[in-house]
């Protein structure tokens, strides 16, 4: 299902999975260099590879001056490209169901291709195992001109909606964009076989419905956004991420070509397919509502099509004799657990770009343990799943057609709002007899943002990546052509500037702003409440609000790429690498594929000699990584017996999540898979460095032999890098360095603010993290240091609730500790998630940090 509830009984209380990803309680309410996509006009999009993750940045971004995505001459619908057609694979879990297993797509799609001038497909990315990732476009034929001219009916919505509002050619002729998902977590099957259900009836019905909606409408469909999961019976990606986390940080293949697809189709609406909560959940959500929406405009829509779809599901007749209960709207029907508070999740992030957006969740569960279903009740649940998403397409497209011209209205007034600065309009209480007061709330947009470039800038590379980021989700972004002052304080020349006043500022302050602490508001989050990329990602960003001055506002230049900022300082002595973001990391492994004479100083930095000043030119650009020239002291401390001269990078064992390794990997380092099963297998530690723990080592699962192993580990000088509940667990069960390990509450989450000593690990960090049930160190004893504690007020933004282990409790407790054990062994204890969901940039150095000073210091 999309968020985790399984709603097979009455959603009072819920199981969580641990790990926090899967499942949250809810309440009852009685009044919710890689693969990439270039994108062209028209909504049509085509696979390239120049842009990359967040956490590998480029060097340049698509050219861009407005913030949309660069554009073609618009091709002609249909566009008749056919789809390669993969092997068959006789594994493929959807066969047990009776559904399309994914080689047959591409077939089906063909040869609709191929007999209707209503259908076209394009392959818009590939996933992670390289499975194509396609979408379908329904809609009547046009020529280019036809074409042409919804290309730019859509980009006058976004550039000038003041225009766009009294466009009378815009209100007759443009056809609405829609966007369906299915298949996002890839073991929730049955959105995409009710979308090919809808693409195989529509390229041929007569019905004068579907013949009006095609002339007005274009209905886009990713059918499978995550077919490597559809394959493999798994609801995660090929590498371990629920993609319907995925919308902000945009780690993974297929959440990029689906950001793109919502940026350069900028849809009015859209319908996400997941399953399984019994009886079908139609969104609206509960509060509380996303502070960037322009949630009167939305709801204005999302309430009576979400009554539209659930009339359309009651009207399949199913009863309490097909297992089917009444469908469930949260707005209506509960009082908090099912929220749109962060826009992680695929609709909630569409509505930041105008969207009316709902996620339907189908009724019968077929997957997990319900998998081993014997065949003849799963396929009997799949097909009355089917129906159901099927019925809530229609419905949806039924609402669109019959009120066209308001959604094109109100996607204009958002965009307006934004162009103008205007001040958000709250939610009338009462309206639809299901609004009462807590669901009305907004926001106060600063005036912009300033992402401070030269010396005011902690880190180049992390600023660099986040415009480039910006600019992927659409947001316009300038360059100052002089100097920028706010609150007294000036910034160079060549800093970006993210004007709000702008139709996707609610993009831009999703990304940029801090968030809000909404602990006092609701008792149950259904997943994460504070996100900031602006406090998380490594690069100082500084706010411009009321009362900031006019220094801002200087004359300033479009940016539409990012060139390499990379820098070297001339130097006699060498110079220093500070590790201070993970592009550092990645230069130092490449620099240490060179053997060029690295030396880590006991500061937690990286001496490069003279000699190598050839490969630091090289990473330089490559990475777009600043090297200061080092000092006296710095050279001299190269060539202490503190100082360790690396050969390589540590060889880390690592137990951790699926995000976590994908992290350290992504950073160069050389990680091994070290766990329960493979220690009672075995496995011999002797050729690792150190280790990160966070999840799935067990001591008392262990046999003897291999606990063994493990402490002879430790006791022979292994590092040991350990993140919180393992913190708690291997410091009781081993006594590494006799700190008391307080653990907050599990459901605790959000963005805090840290004071970082000046140490080896943490060193000048951004000064934020983030936590997912806190944890801090007590009882230090005079040999343990901290690296990094909760500041005075932690909790800047997300839910966690004072009291007991509140943010109280843990002001100014230690949140990052390192120590050497009595045999030697060096261990540093974390009671944040720095490596959470590969979202907080700004703290993955500090995890490499801590790994090089466990594994590769002297003792």
């Amino acid at each position: 299902m999309t968020r985790g509830a399984d709603a097979r009984t009455a959603p009072d209380v819920l199981p969580r999975v641990p790990g926090h990803d899967e499942e949250v309680g809810m309440r009852s309410r009685r009044h919710p260099a890689r693969p990439v996509v270039a994108l062209l006009a028209a909504g049509a999009l085509t696979a390239a590879s120049s842009a990359a993750s967040p956490a590998v940045a480029p060097t340049a971004a698509p050219a861009s001056t407005t913030g949309t995505h660069p554009h073609v001459p618009a091709p002609a619908y249909p566009l008749g490209t056919l789809l390669p057609e993969p092997v068959t694979d006789p594994d493929d879990a959807s066969l047990r169901l009776g559904l399309a297993p994914h080689h047959d797509l591409a077939r089906r799609l063909n040869a609709l291709v191929a007999t209707s001038d209503r259908v076209s497909t394009q392959v818009v990315g590939s996933s992670v195992e390289g499975r194509d990732l396609v979408l379908v476009t329904l809609t009547a034929p046009e020529g280019p001109d036809e074409a042409r001219e919804q290309d730019r009916l859509r980009d006058r919505i976004l550039v000038d909606p003041v225009r766009a509002a009294r466009d009378q050619e815009l209100r007759e002729r443009y056809k609405v964009p829609v966007l369906i998902t299915a298949n996002l977590h890839g073991n929730e099957w049955e959105g995409t076989d009710a979308a090919l259900r809808l693409v195989e009836e529509w390229a041929t019905s007569d019905d004068p419905d579907v013949l009006q909606t095609l002339e007005s409408t274009r209905v886009h469909l990713m059918v499978s956004a995550n077919p490597d999961g559809r394959v493999g019976n798994s609801r995660r990606n090929a590498a371990g991420f629920d993609l319907n986390r995925d919308l902000l940080t945009v780690s993974q293949p297929e959440t990029r070509a689906l950001r793109d697809v919502v940026v350069r189709t900028q849809p009015a609406m859209v319908l996400d397919v997941h399953g399984y909560v019994n009886g079908p959940l139609v969104e609206p959500t509960t509060p509380p509502h996303g502070e960037n929406y322009e949630y009167d405009l939305f709801l204005k829509h999302a309430w009576p099509n979400a009554l539209g779809i659930e009339e359309a599901i009651l009207e399949l007749g199913l009863d309490d004799g097909d297992g089917v209960r009444p469908p469930q709207v949260p707005l209506r029907d509960w009082d908090e657990g099912w929220d749109d508070w962060p826009p992680i999740f695929l609709p909630q992030y569409a509505a930041l770009h105008g969207a009316v957006a709902h996620t339907v969740e189908v009724p019968l569960r077929v997957n997990n343990a319900s998998y081993d279903l014997p065949e003849e009740e799963l396929r009997r649940r799949a097909a009355v799943n089917v129906d159901v998403a099927r019925a809530a397409m229609g419905a949806t497209l039924d609402y669109v057609r019959d009120h066209r011209e308001e959604l094109i209205a109100d996607q204009v007034e958002i965009f307006r709002r934004g162009t103008a600065g205007e001040a958000q309009r709250p939610v009338p209480e009462g309206l639809f007899g299901v609004v009462g007061p807590e669901d009305v709330s907004v926001t106060e947009y600063p005036r912009a943002y300033v992402v401070p470039a030269g010396g005011r800038q902690r880190s180049a590379p992390a600023a660099a990546r986040l415009v480039r980021h910006l600019l992927d989700h659409g947001v316009q972004v300038e360059r100052a052509e002089a100097p920028v002052v706010v609150d007294g304080t000036t910034y160079p020349e060549g800093s970006w500037v993210v004007d709000l006043h702008q139709a996707r500022r609610g993009v831009a302050h999703a990304l940029l702003g801090q968030g809000t602490d909404l602990s006092d508001r609701v008792e149950t989050m259904y997943d994460i409440s504070g996100w900031s990329l602006g406090l998380l990602w490594g690069a100082d960003v500084v706010p411009v609000r009321p009362g900031s001055g006019d220094g801002w506002d200087v004359p300033r230049a479009p940016v539409g790429t990012v060139p390499g900022q990379g820098q070297v300082a001339p130097s006699s002595r060498g110079w220093v690498l500070e590790l201070a973001d993970p592009a550092d990391v990645r230069a130092l492994g490449q620099l240490l594929s060179w053997e060029v004479g690295a030396t880590l100083l006991p500061d937690g930095t990286v001496h490069l000699p003279v000699s190598a000043a050839w490969a630091v030119e090289q990473v330089a650009d490559d990475h777009g990584v600043h090297l200061a020239g080092a000092s006296a002291a710095q050279a001299e401390a190269a060539g202490t017996e503190e100082a360790a001269v690396l050969a390589r990078p540590p060889v880390v064992g690592v137990a951790a999540t699926a995000e976590e390794r994908w992290v350290l990997t992504d950073m160069g380092l050389t990680v091994r898979p070290v766990g329960t099963d493979e220690l009672n297998e075995g496995l011999d530690l002797s050729d690792l460095d150190t280790l990160y723990v966070s999840t799935g080592l067990a001591l008392d699962q262990l046999d003897e032999e291999a606990r063994a192993e493990v402490r002879s580990f430790l006791a022979e000088g292994g590092g040991l890098v350990a993140r919180g509940a393992a913190a708690n667990h291997l410091e009781d069960a081993l006594d590494l360095l006799d700190v008391t390990v307080v653990a907050g509450p599990g459901d605790a989450n959000g963005v805090v603010a840290v004071t970082d000593e000046d140490g080896p690990v943490a060193g000048d960090g951004p000064g934020h993290t983030f936590v997912y049930g806190p944890r801090w160190f007590t009882d230090l004893p005079d040999d343990v240091h901290v690296e990094q504690r909760f500041a005075d007020d932690p909790l800047v933004s997300g839910h966690w609730r004072p009291g007991g282990t509140g943010p109280d409790a843990a002001a100014g407790e230690a949140v990052l500790v390192r120590g050497t054990t009595d045999s030697g062994g060096r261990v540093v204890l974390i009671g944040s998630e720095p490596l959470f969901r590969a979202h907080p940039l700004g703290q993955h150095a500090v995890v490499a940090r801590a790994l090089l000073w466990t594994g590769l210091l002297p003792p």
